[in-house]
């Protein structure tokens, strides 16, 4: 498709000189540029289709790359992008060596700030302004956060801040009554409560246009009305939250009306203190399969443009389908379970879940350190919780995992999907982290099967087991070699799959074809090697790696997480400990952060494919 105006913007300068209907078909232009791209890409959709309107009345209003705009999460930048100098690299969207999905410094000198998770724009911003103001510096500084995002507690927090900020400070509330999934709970009523407020807030802003104008007086009307407009505030729309924090709140608006947010956003920018603008979009805009299915569409696969169907879905059941029927099963035999997702019940595996046992699920919005402490609550009152968390969100709730439920011991299960290399998402996705963040924490426990029938085993060893422990596993297909090995699962310990002699290698989850690949190229070369799965990244299997003392030479591990802290570093430290000076070579990521790529590349660049591991062995054997 031909792009004619689109095609014409290399800045947001070019936008400024563009007539008012060339406008209307530029944002026609985009959403078709989206799902042309996206299509072959994959990446995230349904959000970038509901800011369209949104960001073209911001980036008219602003004075880029001068004034800031922080946005949260960063998966709905991609029309930033686009009108941002970026729209060539569109189709090398989410690859290695190309456009992140997410905002990055690095790329841009209009982001303003890297993101990747939620809740954290308006912190960002206010920090950016707060520096601003104390340079004397007028520049304008934007957040835009979804109701969502709002669910975190980090976004009331700088909210809490913001009301002590003394300079103009604009927060854009994107309101799609969503996040991932359908948002739930009390913030998502009061959302509601806001739209309906629309009446008094119009009256508000037409009653002030009008003061305004009145010479000498307007001005002092203004402020004499503000201070008794409480209880009329209170009697239209209950609970105004922004306002009572000192926050000016403006809206709802419809966030898919230039005209309207234009306006808004410039009377915005004259007020002298921090302002809410309330923009009511629609996620999925423009593109039917995505407006009646925006969670499919919110981060998918390539798929066909004409009908919205993924191409070439992977035939081999996911890791996290593997949960799903775990946790159902587990369910179905224990009416103390629960199942605990922080918004996002299709990503884990809930959804049948909450289908089956709806009285026993709760979805608690974008909250994880909530999600946390709120199960170690429901595991003292006896009730068997599973948190069902990607890798690098758990990150968020280091300090709960600590305190709460470790400290007390307490048996709940962490179900940490996405754990490893998770490919086009990039450096704030990768669940890199998680062995040596959990492997620190005293009673933590971590398991790591070696393919989708061991995750389910280790669903139901969870199910009975009365401490904290941690499940970790992979995105996408879920390998199934080794299925034959299915050695009853016993604390802390490993599970031979073949026993020789000289060589051991001991993989770490997802690793073991990896492993099995090597083992067999060794073979080749006419050595012997054992083959063992770790399963138990913690506590460490020692009596195993005593007894391989006896008829080996060499010990390697392998696991997809990063060296420092990694599983490798607690088995070498054992050996150090028992005075062993047997070789060890540690195979797993570099101290780095892997920015977007395919998962085969981003191996290959960080050495633990079966070639680059091969390589290193026969190097260090040698």
């Amino acid at each position: 498709m031909d792009y004619p105006i689109l095609n014409t913007i290399e800045s947001p300068d070019d936008l400024k000189r563009l007539s008012r209907d060339q406008l209307d078909i530029l944002c026609e232009e985009i959403r078709h540029f989206l799902v042309e791209k996206v299509s072959r890409t994959g990446g995230h959709l349904a959000s970038n289709l509901g800011v369209v309107e949104l960001t073209v009345a911001l980036l008219l209003c602003t004075d880029l790359p001068q004034d800031k705009i922080v946005w949260d999460v960063g998966h709905q930048s991609y029309v930033y992008k686009i009108l941002t100098g970026r729209r060539d690299e569109f189709d090398h969207l989410r690859q290695y060596g190309g456009l992140s999905g997410f905002p990055k410094r690095r790329e841009s000198e209009y982001d303003a700030f890297n993101t990747g998770h939620s809740s954290t724009s308006i912190s960002a911003a206010l920090g950016l302004a707060m520096s601003y103001y104390m340079a004397g510096d007028d520049r304008t500084v934007a957040a835009v956060i979804g109701d969502g995002s709002l669910t975190g507690g980090l976004a009331f927090e700088a909210l809490n801040n913001a009301s002590e900020l003394k300079r103009n400070f604009i927060v854009i509330l994107n309101d799609n009554d969503m996040s991932i999934a359908h948002n739930t709970g009390g913030l998502s009523a009061y959302m509601s409560r806001l739209r309906a407020g629309k009446i008094y807030n119009g009256a508000k802003i037409s009653v002030a246009d009008k003061l305004i104008r009145i010479p000498g007086v307007g001005e002092k009307l203004i402020k004499s009305i503000k201070k008794t407009k409480s209880s009329l505030k209170q009697l239209v729309v209950p609970d105004m939250i922004f306002e009572d924090m000192g926050l000016t709140y403006l809206g709802p608006f419809d966030g898919h009306n230039i005209d309207t947010m234009v306006r808004f956003i410039n009377e915005a920018k004259k007020i002298d203190h921090p302002v809410v603008i309330h923009v009511k979009t629609k996620k999925g805009k423009g593109y039917g399969p995505a407006e009646r299915n925006p969670e499919k569409f919110h981060g998918i696969s390539a798929f066909d443009p004409k009908t919205g169907e993924i191409i070439s879905p992977g035939k081999n059941k996911t890791y996290t389908e593997f949960f799903s029927g775990a946790i159902v099963e587990a369910g179905r035999e224990n009416n103390n379970i629960v199942a605990i997702t922080a918004a996002m019940p299709e990503g884990t595996g809930l959804n049948e879940f909450k289908k089956q046992y709806p009285e026993r699920f709760f979805d608690v919005g974008i909250a994880e350190a909530h999600a946390v402490t709120f199960a170690a609550g429901l595991a003292t009152a006896g009730r068997k919780p599973f948190v069902a968390v990607y890798s690098s969100f758990l990150q968020r709730a280091y300090d709960e995992i600590i305190h709460d439920v470790c400290l007390q011991n307490l048996p709940v299960t962490f179900c940490i999907d996405r754990a490893g290399l998770v490919g086009q998402d990039g450096e704030t996705h990768q669940g890199i982290f998680d062995i040596s963040y959990l492997s620190t924490i005293p009673n933590m426990n971590i398991i790591a099967p070696k393919n989708g029938t061991e995750l389910m085993d280790a669903v139901r060893f969870a199910a009975d087991f009365n401490a904290p422990l941690a499940i970790r596993y992979p995105r996408g297909a879920a390998e199934d070699i080794f299925t034959e090995f299915r050695q009853p699962f016993e604390l802390g310990h490993s599970e031979g799959i073949f026993l020789e002699k000289d060589i051991a290698i001991i993989s770490v989850g997802n690793m073991m074809k990896t492993a099995a690949a090597v083992r067999e190229r060794l073979k080749a070369q006419g050595l012997y090697v054992s083959l063992i799965n770790a399963r138990f990244v913690k506590p460490v299997d020692e009596k195993l790696l005593d007894d391989l003392l006896a008829d080996h030479k060499c010990i390697i591990t392998m696991e997809e997480n990063v060296i420092s802290g990694s599983y490798g570093m607690a088995v070498l430290r054992h050996l150090n400990e028992i005075g062993s000076d047997i070789r060890v070579i540690n195979i797993a990521l570099p101290n780095i952060y892997v920015e977007q790529g395919d998962v085969s590349v981003q191996r290959s660049e960080c050495r633990i494919d079966p070639d680059s591991i091969y390589e290193r062995i026969i190097k260090e054997l040698q």
